[in-house]
């Protein structure tokens, strides 16, 4: 079937969503509009559906996420046998997030899967707690994290609490693929699938429960009671699920000065006050910054609508605000957590760090400096957690943090994703009780830096949209991998890891490894003074990533040394 003839049909079937029709109506004639809607189905990659809100089989509607549900049902039942299923289903502030939840609930009711739905907006980590304690056989979440208003997205859990890593997610993938029609598939009245118990909203109970488990991350709950009252805090959820879990915790752990952002307390899809809701960029922090010019606070935080992820701005030795990167906030409540571990006698032997490999190295340094090992993932926090389920089921290792330089954190494993919610705590707690030694935050980076080097991190995104875009993507790793490089920026490559063939190749010593590492189409590139490069395609956006590290004496060196390494190597990529 052409694009065409997939527009046509969708035109065709009596009862189309009115808005979704009007939306097709509207573009009759535009072909390559109809073709960019129709071309394709919205691809289910490894952790689920992201996409443009919109008509067509390659834009999230109720259609696409009912097909994408009927492919998980299908897939539960074979998957689960005889045993009851039930699926735990949360969701954000975004455009169309409660229906698409709703939507996807009746779908596996009336494939007899009990669907848990949260009664209002959810962080992504609490979902995840809920999955482990409803005990269900999986989760959705319908959230876009921190892109535009105009996307959305659908990510599925596996019981462990966990985001479906490969295995799980190809067989998703295979059974959603033999659903014929998504115009066609069934959904239960909501009416009928609460009376058949096959329906049932999460309350507050959930939280409540997860908000215990949050009060014994605490290292230091006596700094807190102790010198709160010196001590401010603004917090913003940036207009979506973070703002009531966090402030429930920073006031439970006794942090007396919290103040909401107000113009961005409430959870709004159109996310008004900013041009991404990405706590990533610093535009985010515009409104934090003035609140906390004017409380004189001692550390900004703002989250993502989904609250996994926490970018913090902390106050300087200037008065100043100074924004902590994800690879620099992670190192900190590395360091913090195992400093105080050790100082309390509870830091175990056998305790694991895990980062990803596009993380900075400083981590593995950190866990080395206090007798303790750091593992690399791929990218995705779900590689963390799997881990976090191996150690629980080999036993012996235990986890102590997992992190990623795209600022995902994770401390205590009740969850199992990404919590910023976790983080807040922490950081807050972090921050405070470095204020009590006379020292901020950017002061006890100094600290770290001297200690192990100066460490700096850099990341450069191409987007490249479209079939064209995907396909470029596509050509420039193949090129890289087929040409074999040998040298950048005047520095011979000691090791090139192709994650893709699974091999680790020693230039120097000639010799050829396993990664013990699951396939990703991503290179990643040593060179012989230890700075380093990664390229790999975004799983979430139409982008190629470029990430870079390196490591120096001296702050001037370092970022000289990243400068000409970055630019070395995107002149060669521009020029292939």
């Amino acid at each position: 079937m052409t694009y065409m003839d997939k527009y046509n049909q969708w035109l065709s079937i009596p009862g189309l969503d009115h808005n979704l029709k009007e939306e097709l109506e509207m573009i009759k004639g535009e072909v390559r509009e109809i073709e960019a809607r129709f071309y394709k189905e919205l691809e289910f990659g490894t952790g689920g559906l992201r996409g443009i809100l919109g008509a067509g089989s390659n834009r999230l509607n109720i259609y696409t996420v009912r097909k994408t549900t009927q492919g998980l049902a299908n897939y539960l039942k074979q998957k689960g046998g005889e045993k009851e299923l039930s699926v735990a289903i949360g969701y954000d502030s975004r455009r169309m997030s409660k229906e698409f939840a709703t939507e996807a609930g009746l779908v596996l009711a009336q494939n007899g899967v009990k669907a848990y739905v949260f009664s209002e907006i959810a962080a992504t980590p609490i979902l995840s707690f809920a999955v482990r304690e409803l005990k269900a056989s999986g989760g959705i979440v319908i959230t876009a994290s921190h892109n535009p208003p105009e996307y959305n997205g659908y990510k599925v859990y596996g019981e462990c609490g966990g985001q479906v890593t490969d295995e799980a997610a190809n067989n998703i993938i295979d059974e959603i693929s033999k659903v014929d029609n998504e115009l066609e598939i069934a959904a239960m009245e909501l009416d009928e699938a609460v009376k058949a118990g096959l329906f049932q909203y999460i309350g507050d109970e959930i939280l409540t429960k997860y908000n215990r488990k949050l009060k014994n991350l605490s290292l230091n709950p006596h700094i807190v009671t102790e010198y709160s009252d010196g001590f401010r805090v603004v917090y913003t959820p940036l207009h979506g699920t973070g703002g009531k879990p966090v402030v429930r915790i920073l006031k439970d752990m006794g942090f007396s000065h919290v103040y909401l952002v107000p113009e961005q307390s409430e959870g709004n899809g159109e996310f008004p006050t900013v041009k991404y809701p990405n706590p990533e960029e610093q535009d985010a922090f515009e409104l934090a910054i003035k609140l906390g010019k004017d409380v004189d606070a001692d550390i900004l935080m703002a989250t993502d609508p989904d609250a996994d992820r926490l970018g913090v701005a902390v106050k300087d030795k200037d008065g100043e605000y100074f924004f902590v990167t994800g690879n620099q906030l992670g190192a900190l409540m590395l360091d913090y957590i195992l400093s105080q571990k050790k100082e309390h006698g509870t830091l175990p032997e056998q305790g694991m760090v895990i980062k990803t490999v596009v993380t900075s190295e400083i981590g593995r340094d950190i866990a080395k400096y206090y007798g303790l090992e750091a593992i690399d993932t791929l990218t995705g926090f779900k590689y963390i957690c799997e881990k976090i389920k191996e150690f629980y089921e080999q036993g012996g290792k235990k986890f102590l943090f997992g992190y990623e330089e795209s600022y995902g954190y994770l401390i205590g494993d009740f969850v199992r994703d990404k919590d910023a919610i976790q983080a807040c705590q922490i950081a807050a707690e972090m921050t405070l009780f470095y204020k009590t030694q006379g020292l901020t935050l950017s002061e006890k980076l100094e600290d770290i830096f001297k200690r192990l080097g100066y460490y700096k991190e850099d990341l450069t995104s191409f987007v490249l949209e479209g079939k064209e875009g995907q396909e470029q993507i596509k050509r420039i790793l193949d090129t890289f991998r087929s040409e074999g490089l040998k040298e950048v920026n005047g520095k011979k490559i000691d090791l090139a890891i192709d994650y893709l063939k699974q091999e680790e190749i020693s230039l120097r010593e000639d010799t050829v490894t396993s990664t013990n590492l699951p396939a990703a189409n991503v290179l990643k590139y040593i060179l012989e003074d230890d700075s380093w490069f990664c390229i790999r395609p975004s799983g979430t956006e139409p982008k190629i990533k470029i990430y870079f590290g390196v490591r120096e004496k001296s702050e001037d060196s370092a970022t000289k040394k990243l400068a000409e390494l970055k630019g070395s190597f995107i002149k060669m990529l521009e020029s292939n």
